[in-house]
């Protein structure tokens, strides 16, 4: 009875270590971390490890240096729009493979099943606060944003959504740019877009870009960057070509921070850094303010973007 009751002691004891090494591998900033996948993430940032529910408590933001993570589409919409107003529109999309490029299909299927999306890009009608919109959502999940002929098309019928009924929009992007695979089809969609844009705002409706990490390549260059305002997420990396083939190409080292949307924000390019607390109280600002007989462009009070 002694030598079980020691084994059982032993046991114990033995448990017991084992739970304090594995905490310890958990909170540890120097060692990797090896927790069940999904409980626990690691700030790119401060390295520092982070409860995943916590996380999403605190609308996907590091709670230690405030990085601004990347977001899901449906995890936006939910953010942003009243609850239960959201009504998706352009389903039913299919992308195909003009080019023919080996592997394409299936890197498609594998990303529809690991997102549930059909594509990179989705849109519909939302209310914020009451107040209706067109709302449209990049989601660098879906190989990384890229715009293809079907997101291309996507974007374009969301503006064309919003010339219908008459309402503001606002997009939220995050994209690689172009998409390669579907080479120059992935290219024209540039032009399209922006084509869109300019019917949108030729009727005089408001058009809100947010630009959030990473917003790269021919997105940039197209609808991301032509909104009536332009709002960007801190420390989002934001351009065309990225810095490293910048540098190499121009044989210069780049000022500190370029490309980030301080950086950005300084030399006039992103009208203002809005962290993603505060993003929803100046959509709602500005939404008021567009209701009214005079436009948006002649508000007096510009406190809100102090």
């Amino acid at each position: 009875m002694n030598k079980l009751t020691q084994a059982l002691d032993s046991r114990k004891k033995t448990n017991a270590k084992q739970k304090i090494a594995r905490t310890k591998s958990v909170f540890s900033k120097d060692k990797n971390i090896d927790v069940p996948k999904g409980l626990y993430e690691k700030c790119p940032t401060c390295k520092e490890t982070l409860s995943t529910k916590m996380t999403i408590d605190n609308q996907f933001i590091c709670k230690n240096c405030g990085e601004h993570f990347r977001m899901r589409a449906i995890d936006r919409v939910k953010l942003t729009v009243d609850s239960g107003t959201f009504v998706e529109k352009g389903l039913g999309y299919i992308t195909l493979n003009p080019l023919f490029q080996d592997g394409y299909e299936e890197k498609i299927a594998d990303y529809k099943e690991k997102t549930n999306l059909d594509e990179a890009y989705i849109y519909g009608y939302g209310e914020l606060n009451g107040v209706p919109a067109v709302v449209g959502v990049m989601d660098s999940y879906f190989l990384m944003g890229s715009m293809g002929s079907v997101v291309g098309e996507k974007v374009t019928r969301s503006f064309e959504y919003a010339i219908y009924k008459k309402l503001p929009i606002i997009i939220f992007t995050a994209s690689g740019g172009a998409r390669m695979q579907e080479g120059i089809f992935s290219l024209m969609q540039m032009a399209k877009t922006s084509a869109a844009v300019r019917r949108h705002s030729e009727i005089g409706l408001l058009y809100i870009s947010v630009l959030t990490h990473p917003t790269t390549g021919g997105v940039t260059a197209s609808f991301a960057t032509l909104g009536d305002i332009i709002f960007a997420e801190p420390n989002a990396l934001i351009g065309f070509a990225g810095p490293r083939v910048i540098e190499q190409t121009i044989n210069q080292k780049l000022p500190e921070g370029f490309q980030r949307s301080e950086f950005l924000e300084e030399k006039g390019f992103v009208d203002k850094v809005v962290h993603r607390h505060e993003l929803k109280r100046v959509l709602l600002f500005l939404w008021r303010q567009y209701e009214f007989p005079q436009h948006l462009f002649h508000i007096q009070d510009h406190t809100f973007l102090k």
